[in-house]
Parts: structure tokens; C-alpha cells; sequence
């Protein structure tokens, strides 16, 4: 089975409540709107001059590049689901039954597995009735387990995982970069915009703009450069998150492959297409240990 062959649930299912795409909506109202400021009252009128079109359309072409890869990452974020435990069709050991109750776990699968419960008995999901694999949380807004899950985004009304966390990651960095050439490339505009002679609603949406592109900017930035650190240290946020609460060290992580390794697992195994929303991380996002991994290594050492 291919990596965009796993069997996801239905629209319906998936979108349950159509009131929770309002902060979806309310990103598409920003990215159209600073869209427009940009082109209406920077890239126009910098056009129509002839000693600035030439800047104009190279900041044309950049902004626009930029914007699509923003644009497209965000839809795959919205529309490509996380990923959730494989069903009975595909994989049957990931059925719980209630009658039986919770499994030891079995020698084959206990080397290829990091988190149980501390009775030693495989961890399990009372809502979906199925084992859970390494780094699957039950998300309760979605109502569905999700693999090697990160955190319910309500802005992309959709959980952040194993199979959307790159398109996540790549909306935040062509995010930052989009926010960052608004601002700097606006400045020649923004300061013509404050001349006595502008008109009040041309100088208003320079200053709306300018300021919202780099209030967004400072933000993303921000989360993009967390999300960096995660990525470095092969964590999620609720791993981080977990870390926190138990006061457990953030330089430790059983999941650890390298730095390469770390990327790879987040960008896929392609260096020239880590930039680029394809060729996700290989696997089915069921097992995260492998030879690279210090707790294989540990194990092979017989610590």
C-alpha cells in the first residue's frame, strides 16, 4: 500500500461542524487582503512608474512565488488528513477488543515499540477501540487517533501529523518569508504614503498592511523557529509538552536520529525536495524506531 493509499475517513466525518472553518475563513480573509494591498497599492503603482518597474516586477515574481507555495501548503494542511491507526481491513493486531481487555505486548512488537503503559500492557484508545502506536494521541476535537500527532490546529481545522506535518511546516516557513518581503519591499511605498499629498485611504491600507504583515510575521516566525527546535530534536509538541510536565531533559529523545536523520524524518529522504510540499516521510507512521535511533542503539548494547 502506497503512502496516499491509506484509507482516511469521509467529509463528513472529517468536517463534522461547518462553524469551525470560521478561523479558516478568517486566514483566507488575511492572506486576500494583504494580497491586495500589496498588489493594489505597492506593486501597481510602482508598475506604472518607469523608474521603478523593473524592481516592480521582480518583486512581482518573487511575491507571487511565494504566495503560491504559502497558498498551496495551507490547502494541503486543511485537506490532507494527519493519518489515524491502520483499520481492521489493513492491519487486524491494532483491533482492541473490550471483552479481552488490554494485551501484554508481544516480543515481536515489543522492539519496535517505545511507549506502554507502566503495567507493561500495550496502550490502548477507549474511543476508537484500537492499540495505539508509538507517539498516537487520541484527538478529541477530531475524534479520531492521529498518528505521530503534533497538536489540533483550529486554523487549519484539522490535527498536524505524521502525513500533514511537513505541509505545516512549510506553510510556517513560506509564511515568515511572505510576511518578511511585504515589509521590507513595501518600506519605498510606505514612505511615499506618508507625503501630504496622498490620498488618506491609500496612506491608511500601506500603513494596515505593513503593520499586519509584520505583527503575522513576528508571530510565525516565532513558531516557525519552535517547530525548528522540535524538528531538531525529534519532538513533538505534545512531547515537548510532556518533557515540561515531568521536568525530563529536552536534549533526550528516544526517537533521536542525528541532526540528517531528524530532518529527514520531518522533510522527507530527498534533500532537494525538502523545500518543495512532496515526497513526505517514508513509512506508515505506525513505528518510529529504527538503527538510527539511541534507544536501538541502547538496546543493542544491552543497556
Amino acid at each position: 500500500m502506497s503512502s496516499d493509499d491509506f484509507p482516511t475517513p469521509g467529509w463528513e466525518e472529517r468536517f463534522p461542524e461547518p462553524l469551525k472553518f470560521l478561523p479558516v475563513a478568517f486566514i483566507v480573509a488575511m492572506i486576500v487582503g494583504l494580497y491586495s494591498i500589496y498588489v493594489t497599492f505597492h506593486l501597481k503603482p510602482r508598475m506604472e512608474d518607469p523608474g521603478t518597474s523593473g524592481s516592480a516586477y521582480f518583486d512581482a515574481f518573487i511575491f507571487h512565488l511565494v504566495t503560491f507555495m504559502l497558498v498551496f501548503c495551507y490547502v494541503l494542511c486543511v485537506f490532507v488528513h494527519p493519518g489515524t491507526i491502520p483499520d481492521k481491513e489493513e492491519d487486524p493486531s491494532w483491533e482492541y477488543d473490550e471483552a479481552e481487555g488490554p494485551q501484554p505486548i508481544a516480543a515481536d512488537l515489543l522492539l519496535n515499540m517505545q511507549e506502554m503503559k507502566r503495567s507493561g500492557d500495550r496502550r490502548h484508545c477507549k474511543w476508537c477501540l484500537k492499540y495505539k502506536p508509538d507517539r498516537c494521541h487520541h484527538c478529541r476535537v477530531c475524534r479520531i487517533c492521529i498518528l505521530k500527532m503534533d497538536h489540533h490546529c483550529p486554523w487549519i481545522y484539522n490535527c498536524v501529523g505524521f502525513r500533514n506535518y511537513k505541509y505545516f511546516f512549510l506553510l510556517l516557513l513560506y509564511t515568515s518569508i511572505d510576511c518578511a518581503f511585504i515589509v521590507f519591499s513595501m518600506i519605498p511605498s510606505v514612505r511615499a504614503g506618508t507625503q501630504p499629498t496622498t490620498p488618506f485611504m491609500t496612506m491608511f491600507w500601506l500603513m494596515f498592511g505593513e503593520t499586519l504583515a509584520g505583527f503575522l510575521g513576528v508571530l510565525v516566525f516565532l513558531f516557525f523557529c519552535f517547530h525548528i527546535y522540535l524538528m531538531m530534536k525529534a519532538m513533538t509538541t505534545i512531547e515537548f509538552c510532556e518533557k515540561s510536565h515531568s521536568k525530563g531533559s529536552f536534549n533526550a529523545s528516544t526517537y533521536d536520529r542525528g541532526v540528517v536523520g531528524n530532518v529527514k524524518a520531518v522533510l522527507g529522504d530527498d534533500w532537494w525536495l525538502w523545500l518543495l510540499p512532496t515526497s513526505r516521510p517514508p513509512g506508515r507512521g505506525v513505528s518510529f524506531i529504527s538503527e538510527e535511533t539511541r534507544l536501538s542503539k541502547d538496546m543493542e548494547a544491552g543497556r
